[in-house]
């Protein structure tokens, strides 16, 4: 006989109740608990990172930049006057001398220009000639006048003074004797006049032969600097070196071209006397000086010589470019012949050195007087833990720590920024 349970289904539905909330709680539980977990620890390959120890002595600051090799000396060859180029003689990449013509240009103007000056100048020193001539026949005119006038004067005064003589002697009017007297004295005065007029003619004769020379000089000065302007039309180097091209944004000259005075036509330099153009970034610029020891690679190691040139800085452009100041580095020693002009070349400027600091290797993305997070290798070496680390004063490949790491610390420098979302990392 089958006996009815009172309560069965009941106490079932509170079993499965209660398993259910255990269960909604269970899950609830796991899932915050697994939240709270930190990820796992990804791992890296050791090998393809690049680590260094932290360390304590002596550091070099320098700065590092990029540049050329640039002649000291160079100059600028420009058209004197207008012209149009009618052969190139001299291609740029070939040694010439000072007087070495480069081009020649052609002026028809010009050149027809210089010839009427040459006949004025003729002109005028023909004129000059006929003048002097001319004063001088004068001159003779004067003179004979002066001579005719003083022999007159003489007979005039002995006819006075015999005249006189006879009217003292009653043989002869006293009125006729006056009148000889006067005559005389007339001719007297005239001639201390004509006396004064060739003192006078020779100070009008200068005077007229001083403008007509006057004139020639200007004509000749005229003619004169048409010539050298013709003579220029043959352009020269101006000095000994290597004739250069252009530099940009300036274009190349080719035959045929028409040229005004002042434009540019070619460039010579001696590419014996060399410098070092850098390129240095503005923020890295502050602390450079004039005199400052710099090194000059060249990159052309072989031949027993291995490419570094020491050089001083000797110059620091006051204006910035793209984000660069150029610095200038006078080189020191004879230069090997290899070397020429815009070559490229990678320099190095020591800023300071510095006795006794504690620095590293500079990090991927590590400036100076910043903060950055590093991942500092634990002692096993299985391990990297990120740590915040205050940087001072950098140089090209090392920078002083400041705070956050200690002498011997293992960091890592390379480029962690893939790894950013993780506190950890496993090194393999």
């Amino acid at each position: 006989m089958d006996i009815q349970r009172k309560g069965a289904g009941k106490r079932k539905f509170i079993r499965w109740t209660v398993t259910i909330v255990v269960l909604i709680v269970a899950g609830v539980g796991i899932t915050v608990g697994l939240g709270r977990l930190k990820p796992a620890a990804p791992g890296v390959e050791m090998s393809t990172l690049w680590p260094d120890q932290v360390k304590r002595g002596p550091m070099l600051r320098e700065v590092r930049g990029l540049g050329t090799l640039v002649p000291v000396d160079t100059m600028l060859i420009t058209a004197r006057t207008d012209g149009r180029i009618k052969r190139i003689l001299i291609r740029p990449g070939t040694p010439v001398k000072a007087d070495s013509v480069v081009m020649v240009l052609t002026s028809p103007e010009l050149e027809a220009k210089l010839v009427s000056a040459e006949f004025a100048v003729k002109a005028a020193k023909a004129d000059y000639d006929n003048l002097k001539v001319t004063l001088e026949k004068s001159l003779l005119d004067m003179q004979a006048v002066a001579a005719q006038v003083n022999g007159d004067s003489n007979t005039a005064k002995l006819e006075a003074d015999r005249d006189m003589a006879l009217a003292k002697d009653n043989l002869l009017g006293t009125v006729e004797a006056q009148i000889s007297e006067v005559k005389a004295k007339q001719l007297a005065e005239r001639v201390g006049i004509e006396k004064q007029r060739l003192a006078t003619y020779s100070k009008t004769e200068e005077a007229q032969l001083a403008a007509q020379k006057v004139k020639i000089d200007q004509l000749t000065a005229d003619y004169e600097l048409l010539k050298s302007q013709v003579d220029q039309l043959n352009v020269r180097a101006g000095f000994d070196g290597m004739l250069q091209a252009l530099p940009p944004p300036l274009t190349q000259v080719e035959e045929g071209q028409n040229m005004q005075a002042g434009a540019p036509l070619g460039k010579v330099a001696q590419p014996s006397h060399l410098k070092a153009e850098l390129k240095i970034a503005e923020t890295q610029v502050r602390d450079i000086t004039i005199g400052q020891p710099a090194v000059i690679d060249t990159r052309l190691a072989g031949g027993g010589w291995n490419g570094l040139i020491d050089g001083k800085v000797s110059r620091i452009d006051p204006s910035i470019l793209n984000g660069t100041v150029t610095v200038d580095v006078a080189l020191s020693g004879n230069l090997p012949p290899v070397l020429r002009p815009d070559l490229s070349v990678d320099g190095t400027i020591q800023l300071e050195k510095l006795d006794d600091v504690v620095y590293v290797g500079r990090p991927v993305f590590g400036q100076q007087d910043s903060t950055v997070q590093l991942f500092k290798i634990e002692p096993e070496g299985k391990y990297a833990n990120k740590v915040k680390v205050t940087f001072g004063r950098s140089s090209v490949n090392t920078i002083e720590v400041k705070d956050g790491l200690k002498v011997g610390d293992r960091v890592i420098l390379s480029d962690m920024s893939a790894y950013d979302n993780y506190d950890r990392i496993k090194l393999n």
